[in-house]
Parts: C-alpha cells; sequence; structure tokens
C-alpha cells in the first residue's frame, strides 16, 4: 500500500493557495468565499478574486464554528458567541461567568445553539436554556420541528426550547459521548464516543445501533447526499455506514473505501453528488466515488494533518486546511 497514488487521476493542478498565519481548525463557505478558522482569534477570508483578509472574531482561542452558507457562528475561550457575515461581526452573547463556549449549531429561522459546561443556550426568538447531566459533549437540531440533540456523559437528551411545560427525553448509553448528528430525515441520532466506536438510536422507537471497529476516536462525519450514507474518519480507510433502510446500519456492514497508511482524520460530504472528501494525516486529501471507491488525487501528501474540509453549496470548489496552517481552494467547476 502507498499513499503516492501516483496512477490516480488528479486535480492538484486546479488548487489556489490561500496565504494563513497558524493552524486551521475549520472551513466554511460564505457563497463561493471560502473563510477558514484559525485557532486563535481570527477567521481567513478567501475571496473569488483572490483577496484575502483577516478578521479577529474573539479575544482568544476559537473552540466551535457552524455555518450555514451565510453567516458563521462561532464560540471562543473568551466566553463569546459571534455571528460573522462576509463584511462585519458582532457578539450573540456573552457567558454570564466567562466559560467556554464549547459547542455551537445552527438550526431552524435563524437559531442558534451553544453550550458552556453542562449548559445548553438556544436563541431563537428568546433565550432558553437546559442544565444537562453532564459536560455537554455535543449539539445538533432535528430537520423537523425545533428540537434539539444535547450528548452527554451515558447518553444524549433531546430537548423542545419552546416547549417549556415539556420535559426533556433521555435517551441513554453508558459511556462518554462527545458529539451528535441527526439524519437529514430525522430518523436517527448518532454520537461519537470516547471509546473508538459510534452508537445511535432509532428515534421512532429508541432502537440502539453500535458501530464499531475503529482504530481510533472518531472526530469527523458527515452525510452523504440524501443522509443515504454516514461518512467516517477514525481509522485508516473511509468508512460508510449505510442508512438507506428504516434499520440503518443494523445487521449491515459498512463500505471501506481510500486505504491508507495514515490514519483518516476529516471528511466532507459532497452537497449533490455521491462523493466524499476525505483528508489524512500525511496531509493527503482524495475525493472517493462511494458507488464504486474510485479516487480522484486533490492534495498530495505534505508536512502536517488535513484539519478542515469544506464544499460550496454548489460542489463546484473544495476548501482544505492543514495543522501547519497549508490552506488552498480547489476549483473542480
Amino acid at each position: 500500500m502507498t499513499d503516492a497514488r501516483s496512477d490516480t487521476v488528479s486535480v492538484v493542478e486546479r488548487t489556489r493557495s490561500v496565504s494563513s498565519d497558524g493552524p486551521i481548525g475549520g472551513a466554511h463557505f460564505l457563497s463561493r468565499t471560502a473563510v477558514f478558522v484559525h485557532g486563535e482569534e481570527t477567521l481567513v477570508f478567501a475571496e473569488p478574486n483572490g483577496e484575502v483578509r483577516r478578521m479577529d472574531v474573539h479575544g482568544g482561542a476559537i473552540l466551535a464554528a457552524a455555518s450555514d452558507g451565510t453567516r458563521i457562528v462561532s464560540g471562543g475561550d473568551d466566553g463569546k458567541v459571534v455571528t460573522t457575515d462576509a463584511g462585519s461581526s458582532r457578539v450573540l452573547a456573552t457567558d454570564a461567568k466567562r466559560r467556554w463556549i464549547d459547542h455551537v449549531a445552527l438550526g431552524p429561522d435563524g437559531a442558534v445553539a451553544w453550550s458552556a459546561g453542562k449548559t445548553t443556550f438556544v436563541q431563537a426568538k428568546e433565550l432558553r436554556t437546559l442544565e444537562a447531566p453532564s459536560t455537554v459533549g455535543g449539539l445538533a437540531f432535528l430537520p423537523k420541528g425545533f428540537r434539539l440533540a444535547i450528548a452527554h456523559y451515558n447518553g444524549a437528551t433531546l430537548w423542545f426550547p419552546n416547549a417549556a411545560k415539556a420535559e426533556p427525553e433521555k435517551l441513554e448509553w453508558k459511556g462518554s459521548h462527545l458529539g451528535a448528528t441527526v439524519s437529514p430525515d430525522g430518523r436517527f441520532l448518532v454520537t461519537t464516543m470516547q471509546e473508538p466506536m459510534l452508537h445511535g438510536w432509532r428515534l421512532v422507537d429508541r432502537q440502539h445501533m453500535r458501530m464499531s471497529g475503529y482504530a481510533a476516536r472518531v472526530t469527523s462525519f458527515g452525510w452523504t447526499t440524501g443522509g443515504n450514507w454516514l461518512a467516517t474518519s477514525g481509522a485508516v480507510q473511509l468508512i460508510l455506514w449505510p442508512f438507506q433502510t428504516k434499520d440503518g446500519p443494523m445487521g449491515k456492514q459498512p463500505r471501506l473505501w481510500a486505504p491508507s497508511e495514515h490514519r483518516l482524520e476529516v471528511v466532507a460530504c459532497h452537497p449533490k453528488q455521491d462523493i466524499v472528501a476525505a483528508g489524512y494525516g500525511d496531509g493527503m486529501v482524495l475525493l472517493v466515488r462511494i458507488e464504486d471507491g474510485a479516487e480522484i488525487l486533490a492534495k498530495k501528501p505534505g508536512d502536517a494533518p488535513v484539519t478542515a474540509l469544506a464544499w460550496s453549496a454548489d460542489g463546484t470548489l473544495l476548501a482544505f486546511g492543514t495543522e501547519s496552517g497549508e490552506a488552498g481552494i480547489i476549483d473542480l467547476g
């Protein structure tokens, strides 16, 4: 096995490098402008015309960021939740105790959720709060209805922020749950675990789903178009769990594509086609077709792991960033 991929079709020559002064913690698109999240304070905007500009949005480390394509909402160790669009940023909230803002999520009608320690906040028409049983590990809005999934120790909680009299619903499973995602059709909730595995619930009947076989903790996941597959990191290959049927992955084996000598660190699913961008620990990025595992080399191996991948809404641009600060945009249009 080799990571050189010398015989693999390549689109490396379509890359526009972006100057960056530090490690990249995330990437997003605002229309066709790529935005790279630095670990400290700054967002880097790479405009379609080649202009690169920087905007300081926090007074310290940026711990979490999410985007809906028109804005980026970020949380920092300065205790602030900040929303940023193409031209400006403003503070949405400041934690009264100046706690770190560990997680953020964007919901319907402009709603924003964030967490600090055990406390989850949702800002829509009004500010709502909920105390979780333990430190929040992840947040994800359900696609239907105004409902939020909160991952924490020993399971997850489903919460209707606008239903003050409704008791939050507990989904139990022992262990530390560190991330959350809900399938696009709203049928499944999946959490990442401290252990090298995923856990899931079929929400209609609370049926458990255990997805194991990883070499390391899963830190990146994403749903393919239509929600048919859940793409994940955590191994030296791309692992895709099937979610096409009412039983999800129960009793089924995942697809295993794009094997490497280095661990897969970040995944990003194409918004319109069954293609996954896969970023590895040696800095390589592959485009992998789900149907047959066909590969296209998008970025050659470099000096540091890939830490960020993002597609533009039309799927013609792919942004990448690495731990050493290497960043670029690949034009696939």
